[in-house]
């Protein structure tokens, strides 16, 4: 037996058991978090709408588990850039260090190939199976039960499978016009799904870019309406003042209903336990007021004026870098981010300015993610899609998750295109035809600053500079104040302390 040649066999088995148990952790990390997730904003079981019985109760479950390992992936789909990233700098840190070992690029290169695979499974089959499973009520004249639905279920999901992918199929033959196309529908996992995949990205990617720039405005609106009209401190005396006299009128009511003078009839224990229950909500409103009251004062100055000096500096920093892949496309030095390689990590950092200019990657990255499911749910007739906590139907969750689906397996393509990161994209999401279209691409890089930069300038109104320049002036006056204040105290103290020290000579 050929030592060597066990040797690498035995090497390669360990690597491979070695990458499967990390993917599962992450992947049971991960979907024990989008289950307790989705179980906060989920219909409870005694309002959900279609719910009787321990039939539909198993349906829901089932629905429940298809959403959670969808939310799963999409979470994973937004985290594969940066722990690319983080791995690699982390491989350029410490590269001979014994404990990351386990780190390279085999494995990322496994995570995004996974990614990739529960994407399209969720997408073409779990997504659209939990929707005819829940809408499901078995074929008429059959025994009705569970597998009854989950045939009808399995059915429905097959003839719109073969009706998806006639299409993609015409679609493909109009469009590539080769021969290979036209022949055959055989290879439909390696030829037609890739091909509906890449036209679905090409959709998720054209909604981030409507959907982003309108998320960056939402923020700074939701952030401007608090810097220009704060809730805390403005007007607090005055709403206790009013919230104490309610709750001394309604103490006086529920004694003197309960008192001798209480009017027995069939209302007056409903109309008691109504004051009670009012009289528990003003108190707590009023402990809320008492709470804001005592904030600090560099809280209420520099908290607000702060965050959205930050979201300013992240939106500005992200125009630029889009700019500049603009200028590099332009100039022909930047490649475009179709036919990446496999990648290698530890070479070199993904950024000149080293591990603080990777770390910028990610935050810019997270932010274009926040910002697109904000400016989602902001838009018109999609609004009404954002979930309510504990009053979301399961329907409604199939939709929410099938959406964050879309814009997280999107994303790394659009902060590839945007050239927010130079990591390659790896594997088949770097394989769209699309990609490797000069003018598609510099056209997005154009639409994307032009409108990100005119929704900036929209919202960042000259109200909002007033007072964060106002805010920022009480906060150095107010600390020049308080230590004058400080300074005058220990002066004080000094003094009385040596008048002490005198009598106690004398």
């Amino acid at each position: 037996m050929d030592d060597p040649e066990v040797t690498i066999q035995e090497q390669m088995f360990h690597n491979a058991v070695r990458e499967l148990i990390i993917s599962l952790l992450l992947f049971i990390l991960l979907y024990v978090v989008s289950y307790v997730t989705l179980c906060q904003f989920r219909k409870r079981a005694d309002n959900e709408d279609m719910y009787a019985g321990e039939e539909d109760a198993a349906v829901y479950r089932i629905s429940l588990w298809l959403c959670t390992g969808t939310l799963s992936v999409s979470v994973g789909a937004v985290l594969l850039l940066p722990i690319s990233i983080i791995s690699n700098e982390v491989l350029l840190l410490y590269p001979d260090s014994y404990y990351i070992k386990w780190l390279n690029s085999s494995l990322i290169q496994g995570l995004w190939n996974h990614v990739f695979f529960f994407s399209n499974l969720a997408l073409f089959i779990l997504m659209p199976f939990a929707y005819f499973f829940t809408e499901a009520e078995g074929f008429s004249g059959s025994r009705k039960g569970l597998m009854s639905r989950v045939k009808e279920a399995s059915l429905v999901l097959f003839l719109l499978g073969i009706l998806v992918l006639g299409l993609a199929y015409v679609a493909s033959a109009i469009i590539s016009g080769d021969e290979k196309t036209k022949q055959t529908l055989s290879d439909v996992w390696h030829e037609h799904l890739p091909y509906l995949y890449s036209c679905i990205s090409f959709i998720g990617v054209l909604v981030l870019l409507m959907c982003t720039p309108v998320g960056v405005a939402r923020m700074f609106t939701v952030m401007g309406q608090l810097i220009v009209k704060p809730q805390f401190l403005r007007g607090i005396e005055d709403q206790l003042s009013t919230l104490r006299l309610e709750e001394e009128n309604l103490l006086r009511k529920i004694t003197y209903r309960n008192g001798p003078c209480q009017i027995s009839n069939g209302h007056g224990h409903s109309s008691i336990e109504t004051l009670i229950e009012t009289l528990e909500d003003t108190r707590e409103a009023i402990k809320m007021l008492e709470s804001r009251q005592h904030i600090s004062f560099w809280r209420r100055n520099l908290c607000y004026p702060l965050v959205m000096l930050l979201l300013l500096a992240i939106t500005v920093f992200s125009i630029l870098i889009v700019l500049q892949n603009t200028f590099l496309l332009l100039v022909g030095t930047k490649s475009l981010p179709r036919g990446a390689s496999d990648t290698v990590l530890g070479i070199s950092s993904l950024s000149s300015f080293g591990s603080i200019g990777a770390a910028l990657q990610i935050v810019v990255i997270l932010y274009l993610m926040v910002a697109s499911v904000v400016g989602f749910y902001s838009l018109p007739y999609l609004r009404n899609l954002q979930p309510r906590r504990g009053d979301t139907a399961m329907v409604k969750i199939i939709m929410n998750c099938v959406v964050l689906l879309l814009l997280s397996s999107a994303l790394p393509i659009l902060s590839k295109t945007l050239g927010i990161t130079n990591f390659d994209l790896v594997g088949n999401f770097g394989s769209m035809d699309w990609l490797g279209n000069f003018y598609i691409i510099f056209l997005y890089n154009i639409l994307f600053a032009v409108s990100t930069a005119l929704c900036l300038f929209t919202k960042f109104t000259g109200a909002v500079r007033r007072e964060i320049y106002d805010r920022l002036k009480a906060a150095v006056q107010g600390g020049k104040k308080v230590s004058a204040m400080s300074h005058g105290v220990g002066s004080a103290a000094n003094l009385t302390n040596g008048k002490t020290e005198s009598m106690k000579e004398e």
